[in-house]
This record gives structure tokens, sequence and C-alpha cells, in this order.
């Protein structure tokens, strides 16, 4: 008798991690599944670790493997790291897509400002609706959360149903969008539940996430009583707190001026799908001068001290329309990500250097978070009935947190898992069963580079080390033809002693190949390395330092 189908799950990004997305769902035997993938998103690089990459993406060896069986990828929403890795990762995939219609347009922006974006075909689903695709009818359950749209998804199968929750948070006055669905997934509980696979970004904070009509309150407040010119700085996805930013001037008297790409997307998006209707018109950047200080506020892009974003060019005192100046405020209404803290940071030394007042949620209630806190994870819980609760979307503690917090609560079964780990959901005891191939790339400019490329290793010791290269001609009978030419980059130009480095580095080339044997020297790969070694060891003999060596031989 053939065996009942499993339903499987495996994280390949977001687990142990902040950001990079992605889940993927099996239906099948072990020799041949059905899959369903969730979100495809990036996290950010860090140029102290990774210099010069710009986003990290996760690892599709495995669904380009099975591509054939991939039925479809389903969008719980439009954040960068849910979203961000469609455009470079979805032509190796080319599956469908599905997302409802405010996603969709944004993504459909995204791809229009992007050079050389592939047309990539979306099914546009009704909030709340339903699709099939394969043997999974997947359910867009409405959750509130920082950006218009959010959907927790209830995957239903011959096996069971399965919760994804996506990113969620319980707010009853979300000022955008409907509030989550508590009575759907109430009855999704009395259904049965097999599994939830949760959110745990806020496992760590008690209590509830306040609510966006808080934030709002607050916002008004602050811009009422500013005396001079007004900046807020926010996420350009939080529609509801672009919202907010734009009732906060008109009870001001103020007009909004959106300064930054991103944020105009944003903006146009929301007003083509109904989400500012009411709301004021904006104003472009070049009437920000003409405007009196005390009738304008500027809505910026850059809360998280991104470098060519508008507050970073605004706060160097080098953005060709803006401009702020002593007596005058900036509010972040955001929270810094984790890793971007030094180059907020720089950025509110330099406003305040300028005399600028800064605003930021340790002072004043102007962000909260989209995600539940403790309380709220006790509610989904108790509203779902979970069978079994698998945390994702969280750093090591922030699973573990959840995890604990759903054992107190009653759940059966609780899994915490890595990227890469294979769980069968049912039917049956759930466990991890496998593993399938996970890991990073890394978008290298406009190549995608996988975690063990060369070039990123050798970046990184180059940033630590610097670089010396080494040029030496050589005559056929194995003599030096001319001086080694040599030349050091981001490395010291004096010794402790005060001699120069490439002094130090020349008499070591000259002295290695002058000692060499002849048969040694008429051999430029072996001469080469011989070389390579000796300066490495003389540059940390003065230094403490080995730095990547380049030696190139020539002969005459």
């Amino acid at each position: 008798m053939a065996k009942p189908d499993e339903l499987v799950f495996a994280p390949l990004g977001g687990v142990g991690e902040i950001g990079m997305n992605l889940s993927i769902y099996g239906l099948g035997n072990r020799q041949q599944r059905s899959w369903l993938a969730v979100d495809l998103g990036v996290s950010f690089g860090d140029e102290e670790h990774l210099p010069g990459i710009d986003l990290i993406m996760p690892d599709i060896s495995f669904l380009e493997k099975e591509r054939k069986n991939l039925m479809g990828l389903v969008l719980t929403h439009a954040h960068e790291d849910h979203f961000g890795a469609i455009i470079d990762l979805w032509p190796k995939l080319k599956c469908p897509i599905y997302a409802t219609q405010f996603s969709a347009a944004l993504f459909e922006a995204k791809c229009a400002a992007e050079r050389n974006a592939p047309k990539i075909p979306v099914t546009v689903v009704p909030s709340g609706g339903r699709v099939d695709i394969g043997p999974f009818n997947v359910e867009f359950i409405p959750v509130a959360h920082s950006i218009p749209e959010s959907h927790a998804l209830a995957i239903h199968t011959d096996v069971g149903t399965v919760l994804h929750t996506g990113d969620w948070k319980i707010d009853p006055t979300p000022i955008i969008g409907r509030p989550t669905d508590e009575k759907r997934l109430r009855e999704l509980g009395d259904a049965g539940l097999i599994a939830l696979i949760g959110d745990s970004t806020n496992a760590v904070r008690d209590g509830r996430s306040p609510s966006e009509a808080e934030v709002a309150k607050t916002i008004v407040e602050l811009v009422k009583a500013a005396k001079g010119r007004v900046a807020v700085t926010t996420f350009a996805s939080n529609v509801a707190r672009l919202k907010a930013v734009a009732a906060a001037a008109r009870a001001a008297d103020r007009e909004v001026v959106v300064v930054g790409r991103a944020m105009e997307r944003v903006v146009q998006v929301a007003r083509e799908t109904g989400y500012l209707d009411g709301v004021q018109n904006f104003r472009s950047p070049e009437v920000y001068g003409h405007l009196p200080q005390d009738k304008v506020l500027a809505l910026c892009t850059g809360s998280q001290g991104e470098p060519r974003a508008a507050l970073a060019r605004i706060a160097n005192d080098d953005h060709p329309e803006i401009t702020l100046n002593r007596g005058d405020s900036v509010i972040f209404s955001s929270r810094t990500i984790p890793g971007n803290e030094k180059a907020v940071g720089s950025i509110i030394n330099n406003l305040v250097l300028q005399g600028v007042e800064i605003i930021t949620d340790r002072d004043h209630l102007v962000h909260v978070s989209g995600h539940p806190r403790r309380d709220e994870l006790r509610d989904m819980i108790a509203w779902t009935r979970p069978q079994l609760l698998i945390p994702v979307h969280g750093e090591a503690l922030h699973l573990h947190e959840h995890a604990k917090l759903a054992r107190a609560a009653g759940v059966p079964r609780v899994l915490v898992v890595r990227n890469g780990d294979l769980v069968k959901l049912g039917p049956g005891d759930p466990g991890i069963v496998g593993e399938v191939p996970s890991g990073r790339l890394y978008k290298d400019g406009n190549i995608l580079e996988d975690s063990k490329s060369r070039a990123v290793v050798e970046r990184r010791r180059m940033a630590f080390s610097g670089c010396a290269f080494v040029a030496i001609a050589m005559t056929a009978q194995g003599e030096l033809a001319d001086d080694p030419e040599v030349d050091l980059v981001g490395i010291p130009e004096k010794n402790r002693a005060g001699e120069p480095f490439d002094d130090i580095v020349f008499d070591a080339v000259v002295s290695t190949v002058e000692g060499l044997p002849k048969a040694r020297r008429r051999d430029p790969d072996a001469l080469a390395e011989s070389v390579r070694r000796a300066v490495r060891a003389v540059i940390n003999e003065h230094w403490g330092k080995k730095p990547p060596c380049l030696v190139h031989v020539l002969t005459v």
C-alpha cells in the first residue's frame, strides 16, 4: 500500500537571523514532492565584515534543482526582508508569484525603478482570499503590521493546515488596513491546526506593542510645538506613519515635502491603491526653500543611516535642495535595526553639530514595532491552539524565548530549527527528518557570489591588512634585469623606528632573489612564491600583520 503524503517545512533564511526570509513547504513522499515557497527576502551587508557587499540573499540551489516541482512563490507582504531578493533570484526559478494588490503594485514600481529588471508576472489575490497553488490551498489572512496588506498564510493541504504568520502584531487601531483577523484565526484553531510557524522578532519583550494611533497622536503634538523647520524620517514602506505625518502637518498648517526616491515610490503606490485617499497632495523638494520655516515638513528617507539616502545628505550638508539649521527639528520615527547603530549615530551627531533638535523613540512615542510582544504571542497561541509551534524570524535568543513561551502556554510540541533543517509536520509525530542545502549569496555590485567566494574572502583580508604588490624583471640567466617595483596599499608608510616600509620590502625582495639558487630564480612560479613569503614575513615582523602579497615575474 502506498504511504500517505507527508507535509514538510524547511527554512532557507530568516532563522537564527533577522531578515533574508525564505521558507518552503513540501507535499508528497521522499522521492517526489511539490514545493511552495513563502517570501524571498534580503538582509543588508555590513561594511566592517563584508566590505563592498550591499545585499545578502538566501542560497536557492535546492529550489533550482527542484524547479519543475516548485508550484509558486507566495508573498506575505512587501518589506525588503521578505521580497527584496526576487528581482535577482526569480530568473533562476521562473515560478508563478502570488501577492495581494499593494505588494504587487510596490513590486512593480520597484522593478520599474531598477535598470534591466526582468519581466516578472505577479498574480494578485484579494486580501482574505484563497488560491490553489498545486496541491496547496493558500488563504491570505489579514494581520496588522507596519506596511499595508500584511498577511498570515493558512496553508491548507490533505495532511492538515499550517499557519505561517509572516510579520504581524495585534493593533486594534492600525490607521491603515484591517486589524489582525482574530475571528478567522480562532476558526482555524477550532478546525484544527497542525503547526504554527511564528514570528519571534519581539519574543524577548513583555506586554503588547503600542498602536499606530498612539504614535500618530505624539507626532501631531511634536509637529504643532515645533518652531522651525521639521524633518521626519521613517521606513518609507510604513504608509500608516506617512499618513500620520501628513495629518500632523495639516494640523500644524505645514506643507509636506517628500524627499528621497524610495519615499516617492511608496507614496505613488499608496495613492494608486487608495491608501492615501483624502490625504493632501505632497510637494516636491524644489519648493522646500521657498516655504516659510514654520510652514514646511520634510518627509525623508534614511532612517537607517543609509549613506545615499536623503537624511545622510542633509546631515552632511550636501543635499541640493534641503537644509536644516539651528532651531529646526528631526523626528526619527523609526527603530534602528541592529548593525545600523554606527551609521545612524553619525547622522545624529552631524545634525546636532548643526544645532538641530533630535527626537527619537528614546524620549517620545514616535515609533512602535510591527511585531508581536509576549502577550500577543500568547493570544495567537490561545486563538489557534496549534499541535506544533516552530519559532522563525529571529536570532537564537528570540527563537529560544518564543519556544519557552509556547511550552509554558501548553503547545504540545515545540521545535527550534536552523536554516536548512527539513521538518516533517505530519501525518504522525513531527520532527526534523533531514537537511536541505542552505546558505548565503552576496550581491557584489551587480554580481551574485556565494559566501565562499574568493573576492569576498580576499577583500575582507585586504580591508584588515592592506596589500603588497611586487613586480620583478628577470633575465633568461636568472639575474635581476632591473630594480624590483614595490607598491604597498593600505600599509603604514613607516615602521615604529621610522624606517620607510617601501625600503624594508624592497630590500627583502632583492635579498630573497639574490639568495636563491640559479635554478629556482629561472622558475617564475617558484621565484614568485619565495618572494611572496619573504614580503609577508618582513611586513609581519615590523607591523604585526600579514597582508596578501601579489608578485608578478617578467622574463626579459
